[in-house]
């Protein structure tokens, strides 16, 4: 460890309160292994995961989406140095050796460790985060720290299936403009598609286009004002369609892709058999993104002046979290949550 910090006392906040909550809780910094990192968190995003999490009564320290300043490496670090900028928090470790990690899949490897799967003493809500070396994000200068933080999750999990998906000159639907669909408009017009939005609020329409729509459609005139077949239709709402009027070929061409990023309240993917057959459609799913795509991610925001429009809030202790997570519920964050430590 490069600097004296191991037994150094400060506060994570665990959820499993048993009402749906979480607890400040004492923890002290370790020693660190030879690939550990340690970073004093500046900027941490607030996701509604962490809320979920809260609710199913699960013991986990919250916050995934940290950056911040690297305070000590371990000894055989090389990647990173002391006062250099970093970001991570959702995809914690992988195998390094499956078919998965040696094909650059490592988000799907069999003994990962992400938010919620292992490693639940150590959250960005915390004034540190403990990484791996090889697990944590250079932050691009172009990028603020403010900005970064909500890119280590909702950025990399709508530009993973983007860039998975999205050719340029395809029409992409963009089904919600909230925290992941506002991403989704700016990424999929920077990777060349025509964006058409589909929203509940008119009064979206007017940013909607400023971040690269060319399209816009209310949600209950959108299979009304059909112009020509989208390719790729991005479901970052709270509530999904009806299936087998957007399982048309008139609305989704032939061949075309679904992406539900969001897990909508209102029952599971039930999709129609005969028109997944008879039209050639696909399902394309997204869990934040491998660590090439990550930084492949972060780059391509930096170079193209992608970000989230945020709202900065002084973190001050657990009754700043609650005000937020209040306001993400009910839904009057626009759009992404920040912690400011």
């Amino acid at each position: 460890m490069s600097q004296n910090l191991a037994g150094t006392e400060y506060t994570i906040y665990r959820s499993g309160d048993g009402n749906g909550g979480f607890t400040p809780t004492l923890v002290k910094i370790p020693n660190l292994g030879p690939h550990d990192i340690l970073v004093r968190i500046t900027h941490s995003g607030v996701c509604h995961t962490d809320i979920v999490f809260c609710q199913m009564g699960a013991p986990i320290a919250l916050g995934h989406e940290g950056v911040g300043i690297v305070e000590a490496v371990g000894s055989l670090v090389t990647q990173f140095k002391i006062g250099d900028r970093a970001g991570g928090g959702f995809h914690r470790d992988a195998c390094g050796h499956c078919k998965y990690c040696l094909s650059g899949k490592d988000i799907h490897c069999y003994n990962r460790v992400i938010f919620g799967e292992g490693d639940f003493d150590n959250g960005t809500f915390g004034s540190y985060y403990l990484g791996k070396e090889t697990f944590l994000h250079r932050i691009p200068y172009g990028l603020a720290s403010e900005h970064a933080a909500p890119l280590q999750c909702a950025g990399a999990t709508v530009y993973a299936a983007l860039k998975a998906t999205v050719t340029p000159e395809k029409r992409v639907g963009i089904l919600g403009i909230g925290g992941l669909g506002h991403l989704a408009i700016q990424y999929a017009n920077k990777m060349g598609a025509d964006v058409v939005i589909y929203s509940t609020s008119a009064s979206k329409e007017a940013e909607a286009r400023e971040l690269g729509a060319q399209e816009f459609h209310l949600t209950e005139k959108m299979f009304d004002e059909v112009k020509q077949p989208i390719d790729v239709l991005v479901v970052c709402g709270t509530k999904y369609p009806d299936w087998d009027r957007v399982m048309t070929k008139e609305f989704l061409g032939r061949d075309g892709v679904i992406v539900p990023l969001a897990a909508p309240v209102n029952g599971p993917l039930s999709l129609p058999a005969g028109a997944m057959f008879f039209q050639s459609y696909h399902v394309f799913s997204s869990l934040v993104g491998s660590r090439n795509v990550h930084d492949e991610m972060l780059e391509f925001s930096s170079r193209h002046g992608i970000k989230p429009m945020v709202q900065i809030f002084k973190h001050e202790g657990a009754e700043s979290i609650k005000k937020v997570f209040e306001l993400v519920e009910q839904n009057k964050m626009r759009y992404r949550a920040v912690l400011e430590m």
